[in-house]
């Protein structure tokens, strides 16, 4: 068990590892926050642009038929340069979004959630109300970018997106008001799947709602907040908690974390999730170490119906004065809320929390979940699965016809996968549905990278 616990432990690292990468720290100095979002609306400023000819070259030689769709996800795009995963990419990306313009073939653009990042500022940034104004403020940041999304837009191309946990408090009528014609897909609080293809055989959506840790949780918090408007996962919380330390240089502070010495019974499914939960953020919490004391009130939260600042232990797990484990403010005993949770989200086959929480932080996790939600549920006719999240691209041939597929992310420094930057999705419908997984290279060329990362599976 130990053995297995170690695994988790490294692998729930892996969530962190573009944050501990980010090149460029900012400063310790904040900027002027802003607000929160909706459901639906393009952007505002401009970032630099790589030199690209008005006309650009198509991404590869096209087909008479508009049969392709296209799809990206985990652009992670900040409200500050300082406080972004996506800078040194994101000329690269509005060359991708301009050389798709010009790629005859392709149908449909399909943003798959993690377009926008509130997740990724230290605990410093300056504490607001306005989630509305943050996204304002964030597209104006990378105006350039949805400058592309409109001009795709009348190029002839569909532009779809789905919501991501780092952007699930995004308002619709934010992303609508920024680019008028996109077709938004949401189909609970935080969450979307979007169903496309000649005969709907695709489907396509984030990931996070069958993750512990980044699926919308309005049912943990709603008793301490007194709404349930507490939109934020616990993951919001250590996804911030990480942030500082990475923009303070990763300094190595000793913490005098809380430590559970009973180690439940498996057959005790409430406390042996709870200690599951319990020893991966143990492990995540002992590696990210910043320079703010543990009791110090680093999470002011006024927004998502939270109203009040936290300190870290105040939702760290720790062995309480009744023998049970559980966080004593935040998320307190989140183990028995995950039941809930998956209603709320719409989770077609809901699971337990102890396969949650351990596989959560696996792509094979997730990979089970597109089988087991869509690809071998009796009641859905789909035959490609598209998720994003994890930042590791997958191509997955299950057989008869039937494929997973993650695109991956446009980050800057991707740990999760090294080995293929600024990667991307293409699907061919038709009468045969065919997936393919692409890299976009430097020099504005695609390369098939589907074989690098195929893994079949009968």
């Amino acid at each position: 068990m130990k053995t297995k616990f170690l695994s988790l432990l490294l692998t729930f690292c892996m969530m962190f590892s573009a944050v501990l990468l980010i090149a460029g720290c900012a400063q310790k100095d904040g900027t002027p926050a802003s607000g929160a979002p909706n459901n639906d609306i393009p952007a505002t400023s401009a970032p630099e642009v790589i030199s690209v000819p008005e006309a650009a070259p198509a991404l590869w030689e096209a087909g008479s038929t508009r049969n392709k769709i296209v799809i990206v996800s985990d652009i992670h795009l900040g409200i500050d340069d300082r406080y972004t995963e996506t800078l040194t990419n994101r000329p690269f990306f509005i060359e991708f979004l301009q050389r798709l313009q010009s790629t005859t073939d392709v149908r449909e653009l399909v943003i798959n959630g993690d377009f926008l990042d509130d997740w990724f500022l230290p605990v410093y940034y300056p504490s607001y109300t306005d989630i509305a104004q943050f996204y304002k403020d964030a597209i104006a940041t990378n105006q350039a970018v949805f400058d592309e999304l409109n001009n795709i837009i009348k190029s002839g191309i569909k532009v779809v997106y789905i919501p991501g946990n780092h952007d699930m408090t995004l308002a619709a009528d934010i992303l609508q008001e920024a680019v008028p014609n996109i077709v938004q897909a949401w189909d609970a609080k935080g969450l979307g799947a979007y169903y496309t293809g000649d005969r709907n055989e695709i489907l396509i959506e984030h990931g996070h709602r069958y993750d512990v840790f980044s699926a919308p949780d309005t049912v943990t918090n709603a008793e301490l907040c007194g709404n349930d408007d507490t939109i934020f996962p616990a993951g919001y919380f250590y996804a911030r908690y990480g942030a500082t330390w990475v923009l303070e240089g990763r300094p190595k502070v000793e913490k005098d974390l809380p430590v559970v010495t009973n180690v439940p019974d498996k057959s005790d499914l409430d406390q042996y999730g709870a200690y599951m939960y319990y020893a991966i953020l143990k492990g995540v919490s002992e590696r990210m170490t910043p320079n703010e004391s543990l009791d110090e009130k680093i999470f002011d939260m006024r927004i998502a119906g939270f109203d009040d600042a936290y300190t870290y232990l105040d939702f760290y797990p720790a062995q309480q004065a009744d023998g049970t484990i559980t966080a004593p403010v935040l998320f307190k005993n989140i183990q028995r809320t995950w039941a809930e949770r998956q209603t709320i989200n719409k989770v077609k086959l809901p699971n337990s929390f102890i396969e949650a929480v351990s596989g959560t932080v696996d792509w094979e996790y997730f990979f089970k979940q597109a089988r087991t939600q869509y690809l071998d549920n009796p009641n859905e006719n789909v035959d490609v699965v598209i998720f994003g999240h994890t930042h590791v691209p997958k191509y997955c041939d299950i057989g008869n016809g039937k494929y997973y597929i993650n695109e991956g992310t446009w980050i800057d420094h991707n740990t999760n996968y090294p080995d293929a930057d600024r990667t991307f999705a293409v699907i061919t419908t038709g009468e045969k549905t065919t997936p393919a997984l692409y890299s976009f290279m430097e020099d504005g060329s695609a390369v098939d990278i589907s074989e690098s990362v195929r893994k079949d599976s009968n």
